[in-house]
């Protein structure tokens, strides 16, 4: 999915039509859906990121303010992820040098989550600036400034947060240069029970405890699995969801990472969850259920057994969240 350059200048904006301000949600996702590493996730209704901007005289792209990131995050336009995706989208339509806006940025997830953080910030900048010019592109023509995003965060170009931040619900990430983004069905009564321990896993590190190579047995099974999650979506199966869930390559390697990791998986298929796994790169786990009573169980006997050990955490429940980013009302 290359960034057509000279397609984007050819579309005209109309600047008499853009808006002065917009106000832009996107959602955390849960990315490789426990088996499809680096190709499946899913959006949910909370948390995430939020993006106000601010159309202004000067030209350029500035950002005014961010809250929420304890100061973690560069205030540096061409640093931060969301304001250099929106330069260079600007750029490529050939305006930037036409039009102002500032940013302001409030993060309403943890940093390093495994919750896909920086994909909902640069998703909602993205969504907000093609709003305020009045929606020029398709979401399919801004993914590759959100791939882009994830390239500036951690390094590596990867779709598995952005596609479904920015489609909403689950996604499936075909191809390699070329990116072929493929919408799946949300079963109605599929659930999200996520906890975020209080411990640091950067995705870097995460990624480097990765093998390089697989036994052809492993990574058949995993085949397996992803063609059964796959199904599974299709048919509102959620027995061959549960069954299928599982990560026998990625998993062992990481869980490492994650304190009492094989206690909380214990717990959550324990209590009614259909499978259980991390998060992305973590630490955030992932209970996943058929209703929202069910995950709201185990999160809470998650959270209760972390607390016994010394470990704070969040937990949020959610369905999958079909509609991805969107425009709120001001409220100020």
């Amino acid at each position: 999915m290359p960034i057509d350059q000279n397609k984007l200048k050819e579309k005209n904006i109309d600047f008499s039509k853009i808006l002065d301000k917009v106000r832009v949600f996107a959602p955390a996702t849960v990315a490789n859906m426990i088996c499809g590493f680096d190709i499946l996730g899913f959006a949910v209704d909370e948390p995430g990121d939020e993006v106000k901007m601010y159309r202004v005289a000067e030209p350029g792209v500035r950002i005014r303010s961010i809250q929420g990131d304890d100061g973690r995050l560069p205030m540096d336009a061409d640093r931060n992820t969301v304001s250099a995706c929106v330069k260079m989208l600007l750029d490529d339509l050939g305006i930037l040098q036409d039009i102002g806006v500032e940013i302001e940025l409030i993060k309403h997830m943890p940093i390093g989550s495994g919750l896909g953080s920086s994909s909902a910030s640069t998703v909602a900048g993205l969504f907000a600036i093609n709003t305020l010019l009045g929606n020029p592109l398709t979401k399919e023509e801004l993914m590759p400034y959100c791939v882009e995003g994830e390239r500036l965060a951690c390094g590596h170009g990867h779709a598995d947060n952005v596609a479904p931040a920015l489609m909403g619900g689950v996604t499936l990430v075909r191809g390699g240069e070329e990116l072929d983004i493929v919408k799946l069905p949300a079963p109605k009564e599929l659930y999200a029970g996520i906890v975020f321990p209080q411990v640091d896993v950067p995705t870097r590190d995460a990624r480097q405890l990765i093998k390089e190579k697989v036994l052809l047995k492993d990574a058949v099974t995993q085949w397996g699995n992803i063609a059964g999650v796959v199904a599974g979506l299709f048919t509102e199966d959620y027995e061959l969801l549960g069954r299928s869930m599982h990560d026998i390559i990625i998993e062992p390697s990481r869980a490492i990472l994650i304190p009492e990791f094989y206690a909380m998986k214990e717990i959550a298929l324990s209590s009614g969850a259909l499978s259980f796994g991390i998060s992305g790169s973590g630490p955030s786990v992932v209970a996943v259920t058929k209703g929202r009573e069910v995950a709201e169980s185990v999160t809470r006997k998650i959270q209760e057994h972390l607390s016994t050990n010394g470990i704070d955490s969040y937990r949020y429940v959610s369905a999958v969240n079909v509609e991805g980013p969107k425009v709120l009302p001001f409220n100020d």
